[in-house]
């Protein structure tokens, strides 16, 4: 039965069972996850457990993107481990409250508006660099204590388990969506296993789950430079990191969802979770896109679905250990291949004879770099980078001039596309200095100059033709071009003709007048 609830500052048309029993799904799909984290990062299972419970807690009631679920991320945890090694939790918990208060500062600073810079291709290397590495992170639960890969009968059950999780989740949805596909097939592996006994891996046997509240703390270090010069490069990083993560993963459920988050509010959520994640003994964390996806795929759409999941989370971690601890890995390794395989944008592999040649390029640079360094941030950064170098290369061959002379003998030159640093040298080409007329109009109707790199080349342009007895004006530049040359005017003078024709002289200002 649908209800209206306006649920904080977002209206929505709100199912409830639905909101609810994806909820609980996510809270089971966190605790591996959680403790997964955490052991990477060398510390204990309830560090993880905590953070996912504080983090997705206060994102999901005051983030920019209701349905999106955030806690403790193998991102976090690859920045921290070298920290948590050398110095220990306590460090790790002033980290994680400094990277907050960054996110925070970011936020206010209306920063989240910068991921428009991030092209297409780079958010598509992003989320299957993504899926790949959700993928192969659930390959190591084939493997036995040792790390040797399991076979014969143990080998089939966990597969088959797996297998029919995967079934469940895929097949449920073309007979009914009344429950959640993925709640129905965690259950139903459960009672399998519960039932007939069968001896598989469960959460139990990755790690302990019990505990109580997360205790408050604040972290037992010297308040010193020294201090803050040994936490500041991880929680600069571990901002950058958590920030790209959860405005790209923002992006990714806008588009399928159809609706827009706000992208500041979420910053700013991120640094309050952390801030609290870190007095309240908890890694850190940010938006989770598998979990997302689970919850999006399940129906949820509102800030509900996040609260339950972080509420039952700490209720499993307080309460309900020892039932939670004997939920089958296969079934959550099920699920989570099933997340891989939607998060995977198959349809970029269509675009491979579509799309230029550099944008193939950058999206699989993303991926690669994603899949073998898990540096989402560096990846995130460098497909930018070549983007933009792309971008900048491709627009400096377009510089065009087309010339004339009319009837007064004046040579006019039309340009075409924009003049800045990377199409100076191809801009200067275009004049034949010597052979002109005795004066010469630029025309910049179809151009725009863009940088100081421009001013500088018009300034040379402009004495080259003063030293050979020559005039030389410009004509129709925009009111952004000629703040641009009010702004250097220490460089040069611009005066503005009746016609209107605006005139660079060489000569530079007399101070003095």
């Amino acid at each position: 039965m649908k209800q209206y609830l306006n649920f904080f500052d977002f209206n929505h048309t709100v199912n409830y069972k639905t909101e609810i029993l994806s909820g609980i799904t996510v809270a089971l799909a966190l605790i591996p996850e959680a403790v997964a984290f955490a052991l990477i990062a060398g510390l204990s299972p309830l560090t993880g457990l905590y953070a996912a419970f504080m983090v997705g807690l206060i994102t999901s009631i005051f983030g920019g993107r209701p349905g999106m679920i955030s806690g403790a991320t193998g991102a976090i945890a690859v920045v921290i481990v070298t920290l948590a090694k050398s110095h220990g939790v306590e460090y790790i918990f002033a980290t994680v409250i400094l990277a907050g208060i960054l996110q925070m500062m970011a936020g206010f600073l209306k920063l989240g508006k910068l991921m428009r810079l991030v092209p297409q291709p780079v958010i598509l290397g992003f989320v299957n660099g993504l899926a790949i590495i959700i993928f192969t992170s659930q390959l190591i639960q084939f493997k036995d204590d040792t790390g040797n890969w399991i076979s014969g009968v143990p080998f089939w059950v966990f597969f088959s388990l797996v297998a029919l999780t995967i079934l469940i989740i895929w097949g449920l949805p073309k007979i009914t969506k009344a429950v959640p596909a993925s709640l129905v097939a965690i259950l139903t592996i459960f009672g399998i296993v519960a039932f007939t006994g069968i001896d598989t891996k469960t959460v139990g046997d990755i790690a302990s789950i019990e505990g109580g509240f997360p205790p408050f703390n604040i972290p037992k270090i010297p308040f010193t430079w020294e201090t803050l010069s040994i936490i500041f490069p991880y929680a600069a990083i571990v901002a950058g990191v958590g920030l790209i993560e959860s405005l790209l993963t923002l992006n990714i459920i806008d588009e399928i969802t159809q609706t827009r988050g706000r992208g500041n509010k979420e910053a700013v959520a991120q640094g309050i979770a952390n801030i609290f994640s870190g007095l309240f003994s908890g890694m850190g964390g940010c938006a989770m896109i598998g979990q997302s996806l689970i919850n999006i795929t399940n129906g949820a759409r509102v800030r509900l679905s996040g609260i339950i999941a972080s509420v039952m989370l700490l209720v499993f971690v307080m309460f309900g250990a020892g039932l939670i601890e004997k939920v089958p890995m296969a079934a959550l390794t099920g699920l989570m291949i099933m997340v891989s395989i939607g998060t995977f944008e198959w349809a970029s592999l269509k675009t491979f004879k579509r799309f230029p040649k550099s944008d193939i390029f950058v999206m699989i640079v993303v991926t690669l770099i994603t899949v073998f360094l898990h540096n989402l941030a560096l990846a995130v950064l460098i497909g930018v980078i070549i983007a933009a170098l792309v971008f900048a290369w491709d627009n400096a061959k377009r510089i065009r001039a087309r010339k004339h002379i009319d009837e007064n003998g004046v040579k006019h030159y039309e340009i075409y596309g924009p003049l800045f640093f990377g199409s100076v040298s191809v801009f200067n080409d275009k004049f034949d200095i010597k052979n002109d007329p005795k004066e010469v109009i630029i025309d910049f109707a179809e151009s725009r100059v863009v940088d100081m790199s421009a001013i500088e080349a018009l300034n040379k342009l402009t004495e080259q033709y003063l030293n050979e007895g020559k005039k030389l004006h410009l004509k129709h530049l925009g009111p952004d071009c000629r703040q641009l040359l009010k702004n250097a005017k220490d460089v040069i003078e611009v005066n503005v003709l009746e016609d209107p024709t605006y005139r660079i002289m060489a000569n530079k200002i007399n101070t003095n007048n």
